[in-house]
């Protein structure tokens, strides 16, 4: 076995860790549970000012979260200049704007794909909205991921819809400014089950390059049909320049949307591998790394903090590949001496790196016992008495 841990590699290690940033999704920061029951927690957020809040306290601990990702309408205000200008007071920033198009009566039988022209209107109408909640919080990035589908063979024609499907993108497209970006996202099953009308990466692709430029393909790794090679997507999409952006998670089945990197540690290793392969960790490689999760059992800020720094940890043992002896075991044919050249940086333990990279930055070695020790979820407890909490939903 080969220490990975040489001393230009660690050191190349921590300057790339200290570029790396991982935004977060304000609804993480509200009650959340299934189908069957939402738990509620003392101290959640009962606005977005409040979810703002909640997510400083994660980069303030862990020194990579400084975005924050709203969803239009769960975080509606009356004044996102306001609560733009809230979040850079307490050390973030807003990120990507996310559209709904699953909770609304009409769209019953589509969205974006819907026969009737007047419902395709108004969900092109609502990314309007969102457009300009982009212009007045400085957000470049629209997300939308689209729930539309079919349950039944037969229940609609599946080229139409997607005729209807291109013609509704290209109407959101023109929305954007120059320098916004649609970050087109896929989902293989649910809420239909028969079909998806973005289903998988192809798909989303084809849109993106019938669109232009400024359409980039989104990635959730828990949106695929178990079995499938996730790292081998990332490769492709970051091939032809359109992996636009991760959403962060964990899952067993389904698309679990549990704490990243909690059921197979592994695979978001080769990940994050085939990332610093691309070179696609520089902050300027268009690719942003966010959190898609909902804490249903566990408590928010914490199951954040644990989350970046699951991110942290893979991109670390990533970033401590020996490619040199890896891309000559690869030429060679040596299987076994290829597959270890990974292995070995997955087993390295790097908490001691990321302990001196978060010194290096005036942080607490552990983010996690830090906050802990910090008092905000018992004083957030006593304070955030009355009000409605926010849940999923709002």
């Amino acid at each position: 076995m080969t220490d990975p841990r040489t001393p230009d590699r660690s050191a190349a290690a921590l300057a790339a860790l200290a570029e790396q940033t991982i935004e977060l999704p304000s609804w993480a920061f509200g009650n959340s549970g299934t189908r069957f029951k939402v738990f509620g927690q003392p101290g959640v957020a009962r606005d977005p000012f409040e979810k703002i809040e909640d997510a400083a306290q994660v980069h303030r601990f862990t020194g990579a979260a400084p975005r924050v990702s709203l969803h239009v309408p769960w975080d509606l205000v009356d004044d996102f200049g306001k609560l733009a200008a809230h979040a850079a007071d307490l050390g973030v920033s807003i990120g990507a704007i996310n559209s709904n198009l699953f909770q609304d009566d009409d769209y019953r039988l589509g969205s974006l794909t819907h026969p009737d022209e007047a419902v395709r209107d108004k969900a092109v109408a609502h990314h309007a909205q969102c457009v300009d909640v982009m212009r007045a919080t400085g957000s470049t990035d629209l997300k939308l991921w689209l729930p539309d589908g079919t349950n039944y063979a037969g229940q609609d024609d599946l080229r139409a819809r997607q005729d209807r499907l291109a013609d509704s993108l290209q109407q959101v497209y023109a929305l954007l400014d120059p320098g916004m970006r649609l970050l087109l996202e896929y989902k293989f099953y649910e809420p239909y089950f028969y079909a998806m009308d973005i289903p998988d990466w192809g798909t989303s692709l084809l849109h993106c390059l019938a669109l232009g430029e400024q359409a980039t393909v989104v990635l959730d790794t828990g949106h695929h049909a178990p079995g499938t090679n996730i790292e081998f997507i990332v490769m492709q999409l970051l091939r032809v320049g359109r992996l636009g952006a991760f959403d962060f998670n964990s899952r067993y089945y389904g698309d679990d949307d549990l704490i990243v990197g909690s059921a197979d540690p592994f695979q978001l290793f080769r990940i994050m591998n085939e990332i610093v392969a691309a070179d696609a960790l520089r902050p300027d490689s268009g690719v942003n790394f966010m959190l898609d999760q909902c804490h249903n059992i566990e408590p928010k800020i914490p199951g954040q903090i644990r989350s970046v720094l699951n991110v942290q940890e893979a991109t670390a043992k990533a970033l401590l590949v020996d490619r040199q002896a890896l891309t000559a075991a690869q030429q060679s044919g040596d299987v076994l001496a290829a597959h270890g050249a990974l292995t070995d940086a997955f087993s390295t333990d790097v908490r001691p790196l990321l302990a001196e990279l978060r010194e290096s930055k005036g942080l607490d070695a552990d983010p996690y016992a830090a906050y802990a020790r910090s008092g905000h979820a018992e004083r957030t407890a006593r304070e955030r008495v009355g009000g409605t909490q926010a849940s999923w939903g709002a």
